[in-house]
This record gives C-alpha cells, structure tokens and sequence, in this order.
C-alpha cells in the first residue's frame, strides 16, 4: 500500500520537497499513479501529508509536489481559511491516518487575500458566505499591516503563518502531536509563475530539514 515504515516529519517533508522540485524542473515522474497503485490503496490509506492548501484551480496538490493515489491527505479552502471542519479533517489525518507532516499551502495573486485588502481599504462590504471568508482573512492583513508589510508576498507570508498558528492554537490533537515529534506542520507560500514552494515558517520540524526548505 504505502511505505512499509512510517516517515519521521522531516523525511515526509523532504519526500515532499523532491516532487515539487521534479515539478519546477520540468521532469516529474509521475508516481503511484497506475492501476498498481490504485489496486494497493483500495483496502486503506496512509499518506505522508496532510495538505491544507487554496482551493486556487492553479494549486493542484499531486501536481505540484508530483505525488499520486494516496500520498497526500487534501483539505483546501479558499484563502486556506480554517473552520470547524477544516480542523476536524486536519486531526483525523494526523491522529487515525497518522500523517507525520501537515503543510499549509498559501501562494501569491490569492484572490481571497486581495478582496480583503480591498475590503479594508475601500470599505465597501460583500454579499453572502464570501464576506465570511474575509472576516477570516482579516486578522492576517492587519497583522501585515501592523508589522508595516506592503508587498504581496510578504502578506501572503503573513497569512501563512497566521493559519499555521491558528491550527496549532485550536487543535489540542494537532500541537500535542507536534510535541511529542510525532508530527511537524510547515508553512509554504508557492510561486505561480515558476511552480515552487518556498519555507515560511515551521513547528516541530529540524533545523536541517528547515534549512532545505528554504532552498526550495
């Protein structure tokens, strides 16, 4: 089905590092993505990941990390804005399906992010559920702009990191994970343009594994 041994948080998210990194080059391999697979992962699943991302159409998660059937745990929002069911999918893949890594994917031009920035400063309101998408939104535009962040990569950054807080702040299954080492949770913020995932900000996972993040 999937690995025979379990992946410790920096093998999974160096696992996820190389198949974003075949994706950028132009070379992906395609993997878990015949009928083999399909036949493997019919009786259950084990991904590597849980993948909280945009539900952006250009953000396709086994594309840009070059994954297949069953190894990534997909949850995606508009904005990546997390509520009730968001948590509870995001637990259920870390304490039953004991994913050892969580990723928050963000990515510049995120529309969600824009209509709040537009919201805030020209002040005119929107109609249904999109005005609670932005409320959600909110806190990390103005934190960014607290801190004086004016470019759209690093307010995207901001909201990364926000979302990453926000998850571990409200999900008692999710940080007691992160701190017994059984799981780390990694921001990334991805380029359109090129198709790479840059590091934002980490919990739980090594300084080594970080540090290749950032190059990424």
């Amino acid at each position: 089905m999937t690995d025979a041994l379990p992946l410790t948080p920096s093998e999974a998210f160096e696992l996820l590092l190389a198949g974003n990194q075949r994706f950028v080059a132009g070379a992906p391999e395609h993997p878990n993505q015949d009928a083999v697979r399909r036949a493997e992962t019919a009786p259950g699943q084990r991904p590597f990941a849980v993948l909280f991302g945009c539900s952006d159409s250009r953000l396709a998660a086994e594309i840009i990390f070059d994954r297949g059937l069953g190894d990534l745990f997909v949850v995606r929002t508009a904005g990546h804005v997390a509520g009730p069911e968001v948590l509870g999918s995001i637990e259920y893949g870390v304490s039953v399906l004991d994913c050892p890594l969580v990723v928050v994917l963000g990515h510049d031009s995120c529309g969600a992010v824009a209509a709040t920035r537009a919201a805030l400063a020209d002040g005119v309101g929107t109609t249904g559920y999109i005005r609670d998408l932005i409320e959600r939104v909110t806190p990390s535009v103005l934190a960014a702009r607290a801190a004086g962040l004016t470019q759209d990569d690093d307010i995207i950054a901001e909201h990364v990191r926000h979302t990453v807080g926000l998850l571990l702040d409200r999900s008692r299954v999710l940080a007691d994970q992160v701190a017994a080492g059984r799981t780390a949770v990694v921001g990334l913020s991805y380029r359109l343009a090129d198709g790479s995932a840059r590091l934002v900000t980490t919990r739980g996972l090594p300084a080594e594994a970080a540090d290749a993040g950032t190059d990424a």
